[in-house]
């Protein structure tokens, strides 16, 4: 896994959650959500983790004090792009794939990790989408795709016909980037939506504009894109875990 960096969202306050505390540092089976996210990150032997840090981000920098991470800080929580706008410092000397985990997707696992920066990297791809299956997608965002995996357009369940809602693939929210390809996509992101913030997803369409090339890869378990926004989801997480 040479020429790999991290960059790990953990700047929310998850307000869902009815608590103090921030989101990635309510506790999974006796560990912060983000520990489970950081051990599996190690497993990759990344150049450079750079976790990026919001509400409470003392409480986060000191508990893993020890674990050398580069902490960067988002003053205000505008959206996903601006979380990852936030690590561009921070990735300032790297040249290479850059891999963006949410902090509060506790359960993917080494393996699929490995077997999406590999797929990245052979497709030589500007941005990868992690995907997964389910019966019922729910709110996430719908992925349109040719078979050989070329992403066509990640569509919003709010903007999705009802041909598309159909659709039982979605995205994951973990991405893998060419790193010159995310930042330039980034400088162009607008917070032309009804949160006025700027979403990493569109930065699939900014580099499909551009002709660079964009994938979605699968994956056969879908539990383990499941993050948490509520106590009843950490609670459905833990029985997984135990089951």
């Amino acid at each position: 896994m040479k020429k790999l960096a991290v960059i790990i969202l953990a700047a929310g306050k998850g307000v869902r959650m009815k608590s103090d505390l921030p989101k990635v540092f309510h506790k999974l089976v006796g560990k912060p959500l983000l520990q489970h996210v950081l051990e599996v990150v190690k497993k990759l032997d990344p150049e450079k983790v750079c976790v990026v840090v919001g509400y409470q981000k003392e409480l986060i920098t000191d508990y893993f004090k020890d674990w050398g991470l580069d902490f960067v800080v988002q003053a205000e929580q505008l959206g996903t792009g601006h979380a990852v706008m936030q690590a561009k410092d921070c990735l300032k000397d790297f040249d290479g794939t850059v891999l963006v985990l949410a902090g509060d997707v506790p359960l993917l696992s080494e393996q699929s990790l490995k077997k999406l920066v590999e797929f990245h990297k052979k497709h030589n791809a500007a941005v990868t989408d992690l995907t997964a299956e389910l019966p019922d997608a729910g709110n996430y965002g719908r992925i349109i795709r040719k078979p050989s995996g070329e992403l066509i357009k990640i569509v919003e369940k709010k903007d999705a016909s009802a041909e598309e809602l159909k659709i039982k693939e979605f995205n994951s929210g973990t991405f893998c980037f060419d790193k010159k390809a995310l930042f330039e996509a980034l400088a162009e992101v607008k917070a032309e939506n009804v949160q006025q913030e700027y979403y990493l997803t569109d930065t699939v369409e900014i580099c499909k504009n551009k002709n660079l090339p964009v994938y979605a890869f699968k994956i056969n378990n879908a539990s383990e894109v499941l993050g948490v926004n509520t106590k009843d989801q950490l609670a459905d997480l833990a029985k997984l875990i135990s089951s």
